[in-house]
């Protein structure tokens, strides 16, 4: 039998849901039991079980990423530079989103909430409950999205959905549990080492449902709403893209040029083949490889550079997933009939960056990561099924700009560090 490649299969389920919708609407039953509701229960069941993966994924990436480079002797001046150096181009990247999000306003039809299309949640009493929630954020929130870095339980917190504070205790931990004695050391290292490889087959495995999972999500959004919902996903799908173009064609090419002193043309040409890998592997973890031997040899990075810059960038720098994240959070609030204002975008723009880093380099894992800033807004969890439709080409995308970043980082700081390259202007 043919395998079909996972966006293929979602692709087809897409269609079939789609035509399922259609057909079934909301009133069709089978044993007395509607379409419609075994829609919504194959949609849930499958968004229950990403949230169920959350803890475990965000906590093993970090403290195996981190303890991988904290002993590292280079973490002192090329530490510094490569973390803010990738800091910076997030920044970048979610405000280039940002702005791109309030001039194409995907989650808005003719100046009106897309909410209703979209199959969100209409009722008078919670649309009230989601306004008064969200328009009570204020500048105080900005001080307590830094409060929630250091949870007073880290166990209560990743109970409770907090990944603020489990990102930074992750952080922490990787970065302390390799300044105890190495045999110690090794025994937690391969015991996080073990969790994440583990979390990454779950993860894997979960993703095997995605075709079943985004069938009943789409059948019960037409069935409900028939093929509204599709324009403003459009629009949403298309602000993405032009955004990560920009960031990939326009933000970081001036950085290759002017910080770099490198010819942005000639390092796009021979990094195409990793930036093709990583868009079919969707994985920047899976990617690494091909990247350091691409950076080393065709772009004539030092090992010592890449062997740092490289994997921390893997772990840390996730600019296509900020920007993602920040434009699709921007949308469900739209749709919400919500009118942010700029501390509230702001708000939005620091935890992207913070969440950012906790995102581990494989398919679908910035869905986790979403699920983070609609809790610090005081969006509902419901509007990430409707990230479900496009999330698999996207995030095809955003990998192969994530690595392309990475790439560009390791190029930049070589030369900062006076190494002579192979494309330098």
């Amino acid at each position: 039998m043919i395998k079909l490649e996972l966006h293929w299969q979602i692709l087809i389920a897409i269609i079939a849901a789609g035509l399922a919708g259609m057909i079934t609407g909301t009133d069709t039953s089978i044993l007395g039991v509607s379409f419609y509701a075994i829609y919504g229960f194959i949609g849930t069941l499958f968004l229950n079980a990403l949230k169920m993966i959350i803890v475990p994924l965000v906590m093993s990436s970090i403290i195996t990423g981190i303890s991988g480079i904290g002993s590292s002797d280079n973490l002192g001046r090329l530490g510094g530079k490569t973390i803010l150096f990738y800091a910076t181009t997030s920044l970048l990247a979610i405000l280039v989103g940002l702005v791109l999000v309030n001039i194409t306003a995907p989650g808005l039809i003719n100046g009106e909430a897309a909410g209703e299309q979209l199959n969100l949640s209409t009722d008078a009493n919670e649309l009230a409950l989601v306004v008064e929630k969200v328009e009570g954020k204020g500048a105080s929130d900005i001080s307590d999205v830094f409060l929630r870095l250091v949870p007073t339980n880290v166990v209560a917190a990743a109970a409770g959905g907090q990944m603020l504070g489990l990102i930074f205790f992750s952080l922490l931990f990787g970065f302390f549990m390799t300044r105890i004695d190495d045999d110690k050391s090794a025994v937690l290292k391969n015991f996080w080492q073990a969790v994440f490889d583990t979390m990454m087959h779950i993860t894997m495995w979960v993703m095997k449902f995605a075709p079943v999972g985004v069938f009943g999500l789409v059948a019960k959004t037409v069935a409900s709403t028939g093929f509204a919902a599709f324009s403003p996903l459009l629009i949403f799908f298309v602000t993405v893209v032009a955004a990560l173009a920009i960031h990939a064609f326009v933000t970081l090419p001036i950085l290759l040029r002017v910080m770099g002193r490198v010819r942005p043309g000639l390092f796009i040409k021979k990094m195409s083949p990793v930036m093709l890998t990583a868009f079919s592997t969707a994985s920047s973890s899976a990617t690494l490889p091909l990247t350091l031997e691409t950076v080393e040899k065709e772009i004539g990075v030092s090992n010592k550079t890449t062997s740092f810059v490289l994997p921390l960038g893997a772990t840390i720098n996730m600019d296509g997933t900020a920007l993602y994240e920040c434009v699709a959070a921007m949308f469900i609030a739209q749709a919400y009939g919500l009118d942010l204002t700029i501390v509230q975008q702001f708000t939005i723009v620091l935890v992207a960056l913070l969440t950012s880093i906790g995102v581990a380099g494989i398919p679908a894992a910035s869905l986790v990561a979403i699920t983070v800033i609609l809790g610090v807004i005081g969006l509902p969890l419901e509007g990430l099924g409707l990230l479900l439709v496009t999330d698999r080409i996207l995030d095809m995308m955003r990998t192969a700009v994530n690595v392309y970043s990475d790439s560009c980082g390791a190029v930049i700081i070589a030369r900062s560090e006076g190494e002579e390259t192979n494309i330098a202007s």
